[in-house]
C-alpha cells in the first residue's frame, strides 16, 4: 500500500461507484467506455483516487485496445505484481501512493519501451498543461 490510506467506507464516499470497483476492487471498464480514449491535449493524466500523477500526455499512444494506453509512467509513480485471475498470468499496474488498481501493462508497446499500460480510464482523470 501506499501513502495515502483509507478505509473502504472512506474510499466509497470518496470516490463514483465505478471508480470504487476499479480502482479498490479491481474491476475493469468496458472496452472504449471511457472519454479519456479521445483525449490529446498535453497534460498529465492522474490517479482518480488520490490526485498523484502517473502518466505525461507525452507517452499516451492509440493502441487500438479500447483503453487509454501509454508507454512510460512518470517515474515512481506506479507499482506492479503479478494478477494471475482469469486463469492467466498479468502483471497488475497500482498506483504508488494510494494503491489503487489502474489496469495492466502488457510487453506489445511502441518503442522506446515496449511497453503497453493499458489503463482504465474511470480510474485515471485529467489535468491539461
Amino acid at each position: 500500500m501506499g501513502a495515502v490510506e483509507k478505509s473502504e467506507n472512506e474510499w466509497r464516499e470518496r470516490l463514483t461507484p465505478e471508480q470504487f470497483r476499479v480502482l479498490r476492487k479491481h474491476g475493469t471498464e468496458p472496452a472504449g467506455t471511457s472519454p479519456l480514449n479521445g483525449e490529446k491535449r498535453p497534460g498529465e493524466f492522474l490517479c482518480a483516487g488520490c490526485g498523484t500523477p502517473l502518466f505525461s500526455s507525452d507517452t499516451k499512444y492509440e493502441s487500438g485496445s479500447g483503453w487509454p494506453s501509454f508507454y512510460a509512467p512518470i517515474a515512481g509513480a506506479i507499482g506492479t505484481s503479478e494478477d494471475r485471475s482469469f486463469g492467466m498470468r498479468r502483471i497488475e499496474v497500482h498506483c504508488a501512493t494510494c494503491g489503487g488498481h489502474l489496469g495492466h501493462v502488457f510487453p506489445d508497446g511502441p518503442r522506446p519501451t515496449g511497453e503497453r499500460y493499458c489503463m482504465n480510464g474511470v480510474a485515471l482523470t485529467f489535468r491539461p498543461a
